[in-house]
Order: structure tokens, then sequence, then C-alpha cells
């Protein structure tokens, strides 16, 4: 599958809508009782960056991505404002943010993870498009020096260390990250006359995996 390591320019995807999508088979039963099961393992994120042109500088500049990346053929980076960290919104990331694996003595390479809670349950979300320079990571509560103690593969989310972390040692990571995704359209249709009084045109976008 093809993938372009480019984001999609991030003055613009600010103020589009979208977020997680999940898929959930419901079969209401004879007796009122529902059957419930998802196919999926992981939400898939949609947006719509047309909300957020502002003008006919932003309608260029996104037809130019869209035809560079050959519309939906390629995918790419895109910045969800509202959910790109490993912490809350209003803090910086810390090398504590997440817990990711615990060290074994054998494996060396580790994949970043951001978990969600809610009371007693949980999801974990693979994080395949961290940024560049602003991974952490700790080990036993003490911060790793990237380029020394680990590298990060910021194609894939992947962390490998010089060393295998010892046995019983936590490591945690923390990041910002970009989310895969692809246009889902074959077409951008836009209008002068119309975009001057106020319509912003459709340009949906989905999550990919890679």
């Amino acid at each position: 599958m093809g993938f372009h390591e480019i984001r999609f320019p991030s003055s613009l995807s600010f103020g589009s809508v979208g977020g997680p999508q999940r898929h959930a088979d419901v079969v209401t039963l004879a007796n009122g009782y529902e059957e419930r099961n998802s196919p999926w393992a992981h939400s898939r994120r949609r947006y719509d960056a047309g909300v957020a042109m502002r003008g006919l500088d932003d309608i260029e500049t996104l037809i130019a991505f869209f035809e560079a990346r050959r519309g939906q053929l390629y995918g790419f980076r895109w910045k969800d404002w509202a959910d790109y960290r490993s912490c809350l919104p209003s803090r910086d990331v810390a090398y504590e943010d997440q817990v990711i694996a615990t060290g074994d003595d054998v494996t060396s390479s580790f994949a970043l993870m951001k978990i969600y809670r809610s009371g007693t349950h949980s999801y974990t979300r693979p994080i395949t498009k961290p940024v560049r320079g602003t991974v952490r990571i700790g080990i036993g509560g003490d911060e790793q020096q990237e380029g020394i103690h680990y590298e990060v593969d910021t194609a894939t989310g992947v962390v490998s260390f010089a060393h295998p972390p010892n046995d019983g040692e936590r490591i945690t990571a923390g990041f910002e990250f970009d989310v895969p995704v692809r246009f889902d359209t074959d077409s951008i249709q836009t209008s002068v006359a119309s975009f001057q009084a106020g319509d912003a045109p459709s340009v949906p976008v989905v999550e990919i995996r890679v």
C-alpha cells in the first residue's frame, strides 16, 4: 500500500471536524435482549478537511496536496488537533506518559501505544506515526537519550533499544503523533462563487491501517 510520509498542512486541518468511528453488529432477540459483537479491534477515524478552508489560497494548497497524493491512491499523515499527544492536551509530553511494555532481558524493540481509560475499562491504541523529535522514552523511571540508548522508526512507531531492558523494568513513553489517512473521495468540487459566499467543499479523509 502506498504511503507518503508527509503531513497534511496542519494549518488547514485545524478547524476540521471528525473523530473515531466504531462498528458494532446489534441483534435484538425475541425476548428483547440484545447480542452485540464488533469485528473491529480498533476504531477508525474520519475527518472532513473542507470545513477548515478559509480562503482561495487554502483551496489551492488543498488541490495541490490532493493531486500529489493521486487522490485516494497514497496515504499521508494527518494531525488530529483533538488528540495528538500521549498526555492531556493541556500538558506537555513527558517520558512517563504511557507504559508501553515491561523489559524481559531479551526483547529490544517495542511498539508505541496510547491507552484510553474510563472507569475500570481501557482501550489500547497502536501508534504507528509518531512525530519526529517528540518521542521521549524512560526505563525504570529514568529518561533515556535518543540516538544513544534507543532509536525511533517514525514510519512504524517502533522503538529499538541498543540493549534489551532489564527484566521487570517498566518502559514508558511520551510523544506526539499523526493519524495515517487517505482521501475518501476521487474528486474535489469547488466553486469560487459559492466559496466566497461562505460554502466550503466537502473533503472526506479516512484512517487507514499501515
